[in-house]
């Protein structure tokens, strides 16, 4: 703000690295002290943030064109349409000393080369068109040190070499938030042990088919995932799926008439075998069946909680063996169930009762029966008359407990 002071301390500090914020957001006129100052600092620059309209941030990256060997830290944010571009000629196109790297609205023709320190790197707003999954594989390849990545708003156009991969062998965290179908980059990307991948779109179809690769070999992180937690509402459907080495989470938004139906068919296009644990929040199934047939292929799970949903009698009705002998058990080596009132409608407790007594004459007894108390408290004789077909009851559990970490 005062041009006098800034060319005093920009000549005391000598040579020390500068962090600059340039905020603009009126007309740049020829006399700006930006215009005054930029020859005799880029060289010093270690962080540069630029934020403003998109007339003004252009002016100022046209003059962000000589090389900037300490600059460790980028971010350039347009606050509104059109979109300024990026060429080569930023830093005479060298940014190998970048560590972080946030882009948002802008359009771009960066090099996507020498990036062989950056760590973080965030794109968002990106017009349709602009980018292409090649491009963006490109850049992946060129960073390989990247460990956390978000990409919001960003449509890559499809195309990429079919049958090329490429390993993020540091990620840590990547997050996608409506960019289309994000399987166009996934289907090339191969996630990392001990990685997490958050993806959300607001879609209309199957919320798996759309989101996940189509070969699930590229989750290195969830090769067994052993956890399944789906959490339903009408603004948003998201599924969370865990193991000992990652986690995925899938969400999708925008109201549906039939979330619990959508969340379940896409749940049963996975490889559930290995899942041990399986938690439903305010699920609200329509037929026996649909939960039957999610659950029947979930040999290994141990532990089943069901938290604020409506319509309970159904799962518990999709647990309960049938008579006829031909049915193969439901989840063989299901310990233990955690039902969780909503207060609105309660479990029947003659369903469960029934349920845990023909599972234990057939060999399956249940370890644990958890019930989270709630407006509608079951009858304690209840209790104890399942107590006979279970292990332990453990009943008016403070909701508490309940927690997301089960």
């Amino acid at each position: 703000m005062n041009e006098d002071k800034a060319r005093v301390y920009l000549e005391r500090s000598k040579s020390s690295p500068l962090n600059l914020s340039l905020e603009r957001h009126g007309e740049m006129y020829p006399d700006d002290p930006f215009f005054q100052f930029i020859p005799q600092i880029i060289g010093r620059l270690g962080y540069l943030f630029v934020r403003g309209g998109p007339e003004s941030v252009q002016n100022i990256i046209t003059h962000l064109s000589h090389p900037a060997p300490l600059l460790g830290r980028l971010e350039i944010c347009v606050d509104s349409l059109p979109a300024p571009r990026l060429t080569s000629a930023l830093f005479d196109g060298d940014l190998s000393s970048l560590d972080v790297l946030n882009l948002d609205s802008v359009r771009t023709e960066l090099p996507w080369r020498n990036m062989v320190n950056l760590t973080w790197f965030s794109l968002a707003g990106m017009p349709p068109g602009e980018i292409s999954a090649t491009e963006l594989l490109d850049f992946f390849e060129s960073a390989p040190c990247l460990r956390e990545v978000h990409l919001n708003f960003v449509h890559p156009t499809p195309g990429a070499q079919s049958g090329r991969l490429v390993s993020l062998t540091c990620l840590k965290c990547m997050i996608i938030g409506d960019c289309g179908p994000p399987s166009v980059l996934l289907d090339h990307l191969l996630i990392p042990v001990g990685a997490e991948l958050e993806m959300q779109a607001d879609v209309v179809s199957s919320i798996v088919g759309v989101l996940l690769p189509r070969h699930l070999d590229n989750l290195r992180n969830l090769s067994d995932f052993t956890t399944v937690k789906l959490y339903l509402d009408n603004s948003r459907l998201r599924m969370v799926l865990s193991g000992p080495n990652g986690r995925v989470s899938l969400a999708s938004t925008g109201s549906r008439a039939n979330e619990t139906s959508l969340m379940l068919e896409s749940l049963a296009q996975l490889d559930t075998s290995k899942t041990e644990r399986f938690r439903i929040e305010n699920g609200r199934p329509l037929s026996r069946d649909l939960v039957h047939r999610a659950l029947l292929p979930m040999k290994d799970l141990r532990v089943f909680v069901l938290c604020e949903c409506s319509s309970p009698h159904i799962f518990i009705r999709a647990l309960h063996p049938s008579t006829r002998s031909s049915e193969v058990l439901v989840c063989p080596n299901l310990e233990e169930l955690v039902l969780h009132n909503n207060g609105e409608e309660a479990f029947d407790m003659d369903d469960v009762i029934g349920m845990a007594e023909v599972r234990a004459s057939r060999g399956r007894k249940l370890g644990v029966v958890g019930v989270v108390g709630g407006v509608n408290e079951p009858d304690p004789e209840d209790v104890l008359e399942l107590g006979k077909h279970v292990g332990r009851v453990e009943y008016n559990i403070r909701p508490g407990v309940i927690d997301d970490d089960w």
